[in-house]
């Protein structure tokens, strides 16, 4: 069952699945087996009926540490550049199977996300965090290149060219402040409100047409490296498709009744 994780905690309620990293005491940082786990788990949501939306949240006050220097940096001095490809080849697929997975994903930034931990936060769809949150992208840090998982295809996207290349050249943390006003995060609430929050929004998705959600994701990364001309297409077609479910069927008739249209994702 996709509930059943080992190396990350996983919960599911009224179809919205809550996930967080584990070991608080090292503010949850990635492993190895955490970086593939977490691939196979969004990889299989994408197959997921169950499911409508996922809350990627914090854990005791930090959403994650990055990659473990212990158990991650250390060994990766000792490898050879074909052990190395297969290791940043899975980082980047972890990505790729988050924004494929066809569900929106909320995550709930509490403290410190640095390193993957940042990225993660930067390959969710919607992101609210904490007055505390501190989110640093610090791979120069660390002597290596800022572009690490996507982060230079997707970060000047959300926050713009200059904000982002300065991220990705310092590796200096952006405030919560500064991550609202850029565009990062959606909004800023207190610590104790957080997940309740982001709980609030994936119930408001997941109570709305989550079929047509699927296309909207779906266009949102499609649309990236499609001509102004080429995207209205595919939206007319991803919107033709979705005039064909029962979902719009069901949204036209309560507006006859006037009632509240109760979606069922077909």
């Amino acid at each position: 069952m996709i509930e059943k994780t080992t190396h990350f905690n996983c919960e599911v309620k009224n179809r919205i699945a809550t996930i967080s990293l584990s070991r608080p005491e090292r503010k949850n940082p990635l492993t190895f087996d955490s970086y593939a786990e977490l691939r196979d788990w969004f990889r299989e949501l994408a197959s997921e009926d169950d499911i409508d939306v996922v809350v990627f949240a914090s854990n005791a006050g930090n959403f994650s540490s990055g990659g473990d220097v212990h158990d991650i940096i250390g060994p990766l001095t000792k490898m050879n550049m074909k052990e190395l490809m297969a290791f940043t080849r899975m980082t980047g697929d972890l990505v790729k199977a988050m924004i494929h997975c066809g569900k929106p994903i909320i995550a709930a930034v509490d403290g410190i996300c640095a390193g993957a931990g940042a990225i993660i936060s930067m390959a969710s769809d919607l992101r609210i965090c904490s007055p505390t949150a501190k989110t640093a992208f610090l791979f120069t840090r660390v002597g290596l290149a800022g572009c690490d998982m996507g982060a230079c295809a997707m970060l000047p996207r959300i926050i713009g060219q200059s904000r982002a290349a300065e991220l990705l050249y310092t590796g200096r943390a952006m405030r919560a402040e500064e991550g609202e006003s850029w565009g990062y995060y959606s909004r800023i609430v207190e610590s104790d409100q957080l997940l309740s929050t982001a709980i609030e929004m994936a119930s408001r998705i997941s109570d709305g047409p989550n079929f047509a959600h699927m296309m909207t994701k779906t266009m949102l990364v499609q649309e990236w490296s499609m001509s102004l001309d080429q995207a209205i297409e595919a939206e007319a077609q991803a919107q033709a498709i979705c005039m064909q479910t029962e979902d719009f069927k069901r949204a036209y008739n309560a507006f006859v009744e006037k009632q509240q249209p109760i979606f069922e994702g077909d």
